[in-house]
């Protein structure tokens, strides 16, 4: 997704867990969060001592209008990446801690897809990089690559695993899903809009967040809105207004779509009655700056409005927009009237339904591929499980080029303490205090960094300058780009407690009917597993 014509921002986050309900009586699938807090041994997401930059700092440094990043695009902070760290290290990182922290062996995972948009190679994918974390466990049978697409790679990677886990050819194991990305623009107004971070996840069963079955609505069309044709560089071709344009124009045929699909479902369940924002508990959405998400709520309401055989104009949630009951969709993409009355009207229901699944867009930036997921992880860990236990929570996915789609999920109504859903939230709780200690820079150190990463971008023959002392234990770094541009890697040691030891042995194994292989235990099939990794 561009920026606006305004400005920009960016940033990583992480993902949550799910269960969609198979076919041919398989045990349901699973996409779960790994845990996270920040200092303890069994969970926690790994921050850089040095890793963001004030985007009022930003507002003054650049010649841009005051507040244009902060008040026009609703964005507090933005993560970064020195030289010391690429798209491989940061997925690298993020599955080995998420399978330590989880005890999990890596002879337990049958697939391993990536989302991102972050290219370093044309050839070789960020999946077989990963492959070395496999190697003392002798497990080479993981199938699985790469998806791109902009920001919609990590949920089609999200897609291919649970399809997989549906399917006749799973084998019983789990599948991993890796969403990274490093976002960086040229220096002006999009800069902003730039970030950094990875998130993973485990698809299985007994998860929950349940993925509902029927209820998926996808819209994709060609077109130049964002783009990367020169692989020479980091940065994108951009054409904002028409990124906005596809942006919402996506979310208004996604929205109508599922609404149709739901009303359908409903009906063969012998109920008429329509489907309104009423009936989703939250709604988070893919964040390149969180003023866009807002807008994006009040859209929906528009659809509503549009879509009302007998809206009361008088009172109530469609009070005194009776003026705009004859607007057709695709002309008020940028009509700042419609958009003013749309944003009022819907603001209580931003507030109860989106707004704190804003905090780490809003604290660390645009997420790209994780985007919508760490907007997810934010909202579970801004809840408590009682609030949402039940829920069904509705997410959008945008990509540019384009490629989007609006499904949702069931939260299961199980939040006793000790349940899945309370270890979810516990593991999440954490965010505001991970976020809050990671260290300023300023604007000028960190315009250094983004010149250097520019200068060496795709050098060979080259050792990175910035830190390793700033890495967090346990994270993946760029050690050397030798003279045929094969990257090494090595990781900072854990100064913590050793991990906990691989709990799923042989003998916990049940064969697969399929393979060979060992199927998920199922001790180890309920308990959710994401790791966050912000930049």
């Amino acid at each position: 997704m561009a920026p606006p014509p305004t400005g920009n921002l960016a940033g990583t986050l992480s993902a949550p867990f799910w269960r969609a309900l198979g076919p041919r009586g398989l045990p349901p699938p699973a996409w779960r969060p790994l845990a996270q807090g920040r200092g303890h041994p069994g969970r926690g997401a790994l921050l850089p001592r040095a890793a963001i930059v004030e985007q009022a700092e930003l507002d003054h440094f650049d010649p841009v209008a005051a507040g244009k990043y902060t008040l026009g695009l609703g964005q507090a902070r933005m993560g970064f990446c020195s030289d010391r760290e690429d798209i491989n290290s940061l997925c690298l990182t993020v599955v080995q801690r998420l399978m330590e922290r989880n005890a999990l062996c890596y002879d337990s995972v049958g697939r391993l897809e990536v989302g991102t948009e972050t290219v370093i190679d044309k050839s070789k994918s960020v999946k077989t990089v990963l492959m070395q974390l496999f190697e003392d466990s002798g497990n080479t049978d993981v199938e699985g690559v790469d998806t791109t697409n902009a920001c919609y790679g990590g949920t089609a990677a999200l897609f291919n695993a649970v399809n997989w886990v549906e399917s006749s050819s799973w084998d019983g194991r789990y599948a991993l899903v890796v969403a990274g990305d490093i976002a960086v623009y040229a220096t002006g107004g999009a800069r902003p809009t730039g970030g950094a971070g990875a998130v993973a996840m485990l698809v299985g069963p007994n998860a929950p967040l349940v993925l509902e079955r029927g209820l998926r609505a996808t819209h994709m069309r060609h077109a130049y809105d964002f783009y990367k044709p020169d692989l020479s560089s980091e940065y994108p071709v951009v054409d904002g207004k028409l990124s906005i344009q596809c942006y919402l124009s996506a979310l208004d045929r996604c929205y109508s779509l599922y609404r149709t699909k739901v009303q359908a479902q409903w009906q063969r369940e012998g109920s008429e009655r329509g489907f309104s924002l009423d009936d989703f508990g939250f709604l988070v959405f893919h964040s390149p700056y969180c003023k866009l998400v807002q807008k994006s709520l009040a859209r929906l309401l528009l659809s509503d409005f549009l879509s009302h055989p007998g809206p009361d104009t008088r009172s109530g949630l469609f009070a005194g927009l009776e003026a705009f009951r004859d607007v057709k969709p695709e002309e008020t993409y940028f009509d700042r009237d419609v958009e003013k009355a749309f944003m009022k009207a819907s603001a209580q229901m931003f507030e109860k339904k989106t707004q704190s699944s804003l905090l780490l867009s809003n604290q660390n930036g645009n997420m790209y591929t994780p985007s919508v997921y760490g907007c997810l992880a934010s909202l579970i860990a801004q809840q408590t499980p009682s609030q949402l236990a039940g829920q069904r929570i509705g997410l959008f996915s945008y990509g540019s080029g384009f490629a989007a789609t609006l499904y949702s999920i069931r939260v299961t109504q199980d939040h006793t303490p000790g349940s899945s859903l309370d270890k979810l939230a516990y593991t999440l709780g954490d965010l505001n205090v991970r976020v809050d200690s990671k260290k300023n820079v300023s604007p000028a150190v960190f315009s250094d960094i983004m010149n250097l990463r520019e200068d060496t971008h795709h050098v060979s023959d080259y050792v990175p300058r910035g830190s390793a002392d700033d890495l967090f234990p346990g994270t993946w770094y760029l050690t050397r780009v030798d003279d045929k541009f094969r990257r090494e890697y090595a990781r900072r040691p854990l100064d913590l407690p050793s991990e906990p030891e691989c709990v799923c042995g042989a003998a916990e194994h049940i064969p697969s009917p399929l393979k060979k292989m060992p199927r998920i235990p199922a001790a180890a099939a309920s308990p959710a597993a994401t790791e966050t990794l912000l930049r």
